[in-house]
């Protein structure tokens, strides 16, 4: 294959990761060009107030120049805005967790970007990504973990198609970032030591509130703290423990600890390897439809708070206060429901508690959020999950899962946790995950990402 004659755009923003990608791509003798797109325009929005795309497109232009690649610019900002940015705030105006930088990828740089690269000749797309692809019998391409632990993004390209991945290139998916930085410095590229970037991609580091306040207005509402005895009248929730302890294998027993590495605020492995599930095979095959999605359903609060009156000071001035509860406490105001997404522990403002407080719930209606102090909150975990239907979606064609089935997966429900091992159901309506392990701040629009061994298999909206 003569690779001279195989034309590569590379997504080149500025960091070291795309530079290092133009550089081995152009060492190993590709025709390479760069493009350097433009997806933001609203400096107000983020924290330094200041246009980064700026300085990233002049320190991306310059590696171009030093690599020896022609250099283009895109201005994308519209189909980013309508894609992603939109997609950004309607879903947390309902009261879900949208993940941008999945959306980013898959309706970008891959689709909006690629359709550019094309028209000027690209065969393929490259970007800076952590991660590997492979081609298997048939044409059919799969996505592997990347060789470095630490940074593999694998999960933000979960919604890849087939079609966009025969477009993708990842040069330096085989390489740990100390390598990366090592290759940059020995080429002497004008990115070798810039910061990696962070923040909502192309948008850049943000205050989530203030950003989504362009669109979404506030609207005072009470913070509500959801005291232990609530879960003893909960309906849902004790036909939920009940049901599991009766899918569990003899001798095991129903363990609601979320275990945590305390640095890094993730989850820490199960220390189970994959086909070691606490529960029964069969009990979970002969699960109905409506049993699990009552067990993937998750818990809604409502509680009705009472007021009495009373005489306070030397002048017996009547007053009004809050009778008490012991399922529940009003703690503090909001500015808006959705300006917060369950697992949060930021930015509350709430005092007097001994352990850390943590969103569990929101009630987009009543505009309530709902609080939980303590890592092991009842709130805060939940064994089971569903993905509609229309949200599935297979990277390989060729392992869609069939009414049905059942498998093992390795999966995350989000960026930088580690793998969990869980079952995977699939019915009529819609895909069900039940993990051996209770996950912690499970929110309605994340992406569940599912993996056997370092194959990123399929993904999907919860």
């Amino acid at each position: 294959m003569d690779k001279s004659k195989i034309k590569v755009c590379v997504g080149l923003s500025g960091g070291v990761d795309s530079s290092v990608a133009a550089w081995l791509l152009k060492q190993e003798g590709y025709d390479v060009f760069a493009m350097f797109m433009q997806n933001w325009h609203d400096a107000d929005a983020t924290l330094h107030g200041d246009c980064e795309w700026e300085e990233d497109r002049f320190v991306a232009e310059m590696v171009a120049r030093k690599i020896g690649i022609p250099f283009y610019f895109a201005d994308l900002s519209k189909p980013y805005r309508q894609r992603v940015v939109d997609y950004m705030f309607d879903e947390y105006a309902k009261g879900r967790t949208p993940n941008p930088d999945v959306l980013c990828n898959r309706e970008i740089k891959f689709d909006a970007f690629l359709e550019v690269a094309l028209k000027y000749g690209a065969d393929y797309v490259a970007t800076g990504h952590y991660c590997r692809k492979e081609e298997i019998s048939g044409g059919v391409f799969r996505i592997l973990e990347g060789a470095d632990p630490n940074k593999d993004q694998s999960y933000f390209l979960c919604q890849l198609s087939q079609e966009q991945l025969r477009r993708a290139l990842f040069p330096i998916g085989h390489l740990t970032k100390p390598e990366v930085r090592r290759i940059a410095r020995e080429a002497d590229l004008p990115s070798a030591d810039k910061k990696d970037s962070q923040g909502i991609c192309f948008v850049g580091k943000v205050d989530l509130p203030t950003f989504l306040k362009q669109k979404l207005a506030p609207a005072e509402g009470d913070v509500v703290e959801i005291l232990d005895p609530y879960y003893a009248t909960d309906s849902l929730y004790l036909w939920q423990q009940e049901r599991l302890s009766g899918l569990l294998k003899e001798g095991e027993v129903l363990d609601r600890t979320v275990h945590y590495a305390p640095e890094e605020k993730v989850l820490t492995t199960d220390g189970k390897p994959l086909g070691v599930s606490p529960f029964d095979e069969s009990r979970v095959a002969a699960l109905t439809e409506g049993e699990l999605q009552k067990l993937s359903a998750p818990l809604t609060y409502s509680i009705e708070f009472e007021t009495e009156t009373y005489r306070s000071g030397k002048k017996h001035i009547r007053k009004t206060r809050y009778k008490e509860n012991p399922c529940g406490r009003i703690v503090g105001r909001h500015e808006g429901a959705q300006f917060y997404t369950i697992g949060q522990r930021k930015g509350l403002g709430i005092g007097g508690h001994t352990e850390p407080v943590f969103v569990i719930a929101t009630d987009m209606a009543a505009n309530r959020v709902y609080v939980g102090e303590g890592h092991h909150h009842k709130g805060l975990s939940r064994f089971c999950l569903r993905v509609a239907p229309e949200d599935i979606h297979w990277i390989r064609p060729d392992l869609t899962m069939a009414d049905g089935q059942m498998r093992r997966y390795r999966l995350r429900i989000r960026y930088r946790q580690p793998l969990q091992s869980a079952t995977l159901l699939k019915r009529e309506n819609g895909l069900y995950i039940l993990f051996d392990s209770p996950q912690r701040g499970i929110s309605p629009g994340q992406f569940a990402v599912w993996y056997q061994d370092d194959e990123m298999v399929g993904s999907g909206v919860i």
